[in-house]
């Protein structure tokens, strides 16, 4: 068995190095790696190492994720998150491999507080989101069979991540104005790349019939000031002597920025959870570990 992983160095692609290994080989290629390619913005040398390296399995967790750069970028954001998306689908679909690919709370408007469904219409607010609706459009209408995992709020030890910039922030400043009005759930990579090889496991193993669209998010939800807030009072319980700033809640109109978010940003996960037989853990378990584990490194 042998499994194409895109993205190795990101958050997700960092975990999906060791979960993903149970499974089979897991090929791993660097960027502008001359003899393996997997660079998503070089679509011919991306075609030629699917072709090298003939896998059961295409991983992508690479993307373009600079949110509000993408604005003024849109080539490039439709460059690596669409154009790139149906290279990779049509090489599956070649193939008769499995595509595993990573989309995003982002296709949603963000109306509303009820968790989003994955039947629910898609209106993205940003070039960014626009940019992945495209991709999983591409995958969809493809004809291979896919596993488009949505998620939210990613965070990781590896990575820069809100988490790590609170931790950092937290401990340089007396006073954090944070937003109150976006409501989702922090997901960590961890969580994430087990959940997907999880559900690739199954897949390899089973009927076509899986493939589809998956939100697969913690449990729970919070907004970014709470979790921000939870953030410090673990790192107060480890790290007794430190200060860390006090937090001011403001509205997401305050926090004016190039790309609008989305307020709503929940994720219903019963689908997922219910076709691959998981349960999907409350947000605040991963958040904590993942406290403990960069303020000991």
């Amino acid at each position: 068995m042998k499994i194409l992983l895109l993205g190795k160095n990101g958050q997700v692609g960092w975990e999906l190095q060791r979960s993903l290994s149970v499974l089979g080989e897991v090929i791993a290629p660097e960027r502008g790696n001359p003899a393996l390619n997997g660079d998503l913005s070089d679509l011919g040398a991306l075609k030629a190492t699917i072709a090298q390296v003939e896998p059961h399995a295409i991983v992508n967790a690479a993307a373009y994720t600079a949110v509000d750069k993408a604005e003024t970028e849109p080539e490039q954001a439709h460059a690596i998150n669409a154009a790139a998306a149906a290279l990779l689908a049509q090489e599956a679909a070649q193939r008769d491999a499995w595509l595993v690919h990573y989309s995003t709370d982002y296709v949603f408007d963000g109306s509303g507080n009820t968790p989003w469904s994955e039947e629910d219409a898609t209106a993205s607010l940003s070039v960014y989101g626009q940019s992945k609706l495209e991709g999983e459009k591409y995958i969809t209408a493809s004809g291979a069979k896919h596993l488009v995992l949505r998620t939210s709020w990613v965070y990781g030890a590896h990575g820069n991540n809100f988490l790590k910039t609170m931790l950092r922030l937290g401990a340089e400043r007396p006073e954090l104005r944070i937003v109150d009005d976006q409501i989702g759930a922090p997901t960590g990579a961890e969580l994430l790349a087990d959940a997907t090889a999880h559900a690739l496991r199954q897949a390899l193993a089973g009927s076509p019939a899986l493939s589809g669209i998956y939100h697969v998010a913690a449990s729970g939800y919070t907004d970014w000031r709470a979790y921000a807030e939870f953030v410090f009072d673990q790192a107060r319980n480890l790290l007794p002597e430190r200060q860390f700033a006090r937090t001011t809640p403001i509205p997401t109109a305050d926090y004016p920025t190039p790309a609008q978010r989305p307020l709503n940003s929940r994720l219903n996960t019963q689908h997922f959870q219910t076709t691959f037989g998981l349960t999907l853990p409350a947000w605040q378990q991963g958040v904590a570990r993942v406290v403990q584990e960069v303020l000991s490194t």
